[in-house]
């Protein structure tokens, strides 16, 4: 399995990166079960103002993601159209701190968005945007290449040039996490197992 296609959670990942690397929690899948993971493409866009997206499909590569800023506004900067044209082109999904729209329509296509909600306002074509070069999305440095995963819990964006480091440590904590599980079903307590104190520490 290729780096930029891991199957680890973003919690996991998170915990092995020891980064601040949490997009802001605000960032949520659009529809039940989405969930994507590859190469960021980033994109910077304006509130209110599309064109960058439609431009950004035009360039990004087959199994990118886009991951979009256009400063958190409450439009309907992508939908079911955009999603279609993304497919069409091999795209792997979307991360925009922004709103979007058709969220049904994108949920029966199967198309992975992970944005600040929903919202029905149209947006302007004027703006072309900047692709392809680093951008701030939910608080997180993101540049090309970095690999970014969405899930349940929320996004991650890991350094390209620490990836494989990272999915080696994440791939250790699974293992360990495994024989916390089997230790908890064999009945060890979690005080025992992480050496806690009941009482807490007293200042």
């Amino acid at each position: 399995m290729s780096v930029l296609q891991t199957s680890h959670t973003t919690a996991t990942l998170l915990e092995a990166s020891k980064l601040d690397a949490a997009l802001d929690p605000g960032i949520q899948a659009l529809w039940p079960g989405a969930r994507l993971a590859g190469p960021a493409f980033p994109v910077q866009g304006v509130g209110g103002d599309n064109l960058a997206l439609h431009n950004a499909v035009l360039a990004a590569p087959p199994g990118s993601i886009l991951v979009v800023d256009v400063g958190g506004k409450d439009f309907g900067h992508w939908g079911e159209i955009l999603a279609v044209a993304a497919m069409a082109r091999e795209i792997s999904g979307l991360v925009i701190d922004g709103a979007v729209r058709d969220s049904v329509e994108q949920e029966a296509l199967g198309f992975p968005v992970f944005s600040r909600g929903t919202a029905i306002r149209g947006t302007a074509k004027a703006f072309p945007g900047w692709i392809g070069r680093p951008v701030r999305v939910g608080g997180v440095l993101v540049r090309p290449g970095d690999l970014v995963v969405g899930d349940a819990d929320g996004v991650v964006s890991l350094p390209h040039a620490q990836t494989a480091d990272i999915l080696e440590r994440a791939g250790e904590r699974v293992r360990h996490e495994e024989s916390i599980i089997a230790a908890l079903r064999n009945g060890a307590s979690t005080i025992d197992l992480y050496g806690l104190d009941p009482a807490g520490r007293q200042s």
